[in-house]
């Protein structure tokens, strides 16, 4: 009888060793399987001015972005809408999105939100929330806010703290939206030129959704350069444009179709991704070029060129 009891004993401690065994090892798989990857601090975005001038439509841009290997893109509004007006509809939007496997992360607009004027600003502001309603529809969750309508160069100067006012009211409308106003900074504009002005705005704004949308060549442009990105603090920039520009051109005189693919110039680059990235999110890093050098070449060597600069321009960072 002893020895019977041993046996089952001994089975049993068997049995509990081998499960206890087991136990651990389908714990350690769920933690190593629940472990974090490593992420990179960018996403690689196309801006379709790059590819604007080709003229190929809303569908065809996509195409040849994700024939590319984008994976993310910014789109205008204006191409959008010619696609709708044209007999496309929004649901059939996302769903070509969706089949091309390309996100919508950013899309620039123009409407005039900041003027001083009532009546034009009324209009523009509606303008906007429509625009804000469709961009929604196809997943875009951003929509870029220059200062339309005071950015030529004879346009008066407005008052920061009435901009803020403004702002405030296009945050709350992207609350109702679920499509948040990007403040984009515009170096030739007498207005939001500098990267003091958009952080004036967005902070005096009070609104938790503020977002700036910078450039490389318009913090050139403007003249606030890059030394000054660290104050601006890491959850404010979402989405950064990057583009290059060549040392034979001044900053006076420079221009937009004067932007290169980065690297092609003399741009402070790295350093500055270095300046602005963040390790718990990545930044969308837009190409947005206008040059018609490009514009000259075939849409899809342009794009495939786009992700080769970029991808050269981030290794490293």
């Amino acid at each position: 009888m002893s020895q019977s009891v041993t046996r089952r004993q001994t089975l049993a401690l068997l049995t509990a060793s081998a499960g206890a065994t087991l136990s651990t090892t389908l714990a350690t798989a769920e933690t190593v399987s629940a472990a974090p990857t490593a992420q990179s601090p960018f996403t690689l975005s196309l801006n379709m001015s790059t590819i604007r001038g080709h003229k190929l439509g809303f569908v065809k841009e996509l195409e040849t972005a994700s024939k590319a290997g984008f994976r993310a893109v910014e789109i205008w509004i204006e191409t959008l809408q010619t696609y709708l007006a044209s007999g496309g509809t929004l649901p059939e939007a996302r769903k070509r999105l969706s089949d091309l496997g390309i996100t919508v992360e950013n899309a620039i607009g123009f409407a005039p939100w900041i003027v001083d004027d009532e009546a034009a600003r009324a209009k523009g502001t509606d303008q906007l929330k429509r625009e804000m309603d469709q961009l929604a529809q196809i997943g875009c969750k951003r929509v870029a806010t220059p200062p339309i309508g005071a950015q030529s160069p004879g346009s008066p100067k407005i008052d920061l703290y009435k901009a803020a006012e403004r702002y405030r009211a296009i945050l709350d409308i992207g609350d109702k939206t679920g499509v948040v106003p990007q403040l984009e900074l515009w170096g030739f504009s007498p207005n939001l030129n500098r990267l003091s002005e958009v952080m004036f705005i967005a902070i005096e704004s009070g609104h938790p959704s503020a977002r700036v949308l910078l450039d490389i060549y318009h913090l050139y442009k403007g003249g606030s350069g890059n030394t000054m990105l660290p104050l601006v603090g890491k959850p404010a920039i979402e989405v950064f444009h990057v583009n290059d520009y060549t040392a034979d051109l001044t900053r006076e005189k420079i221009t937009d179709a004067d932007r290169v693919y980065p690297g092609d110039g003399v741009a402070p680059i790295k350093e500055t991704l270095k300046l602005i990235k963040r390790s718990d999110k990545p930044i969308v890093l837009s190409l947005e070029v206008f040059n018609k050098l490009y514009y000259a070449q075939d849409a899809q060597v342009v794009a495939n060129t786009a992700m080769a600069k970029m991808k050269a321009m981030v290794t490293g960072v």
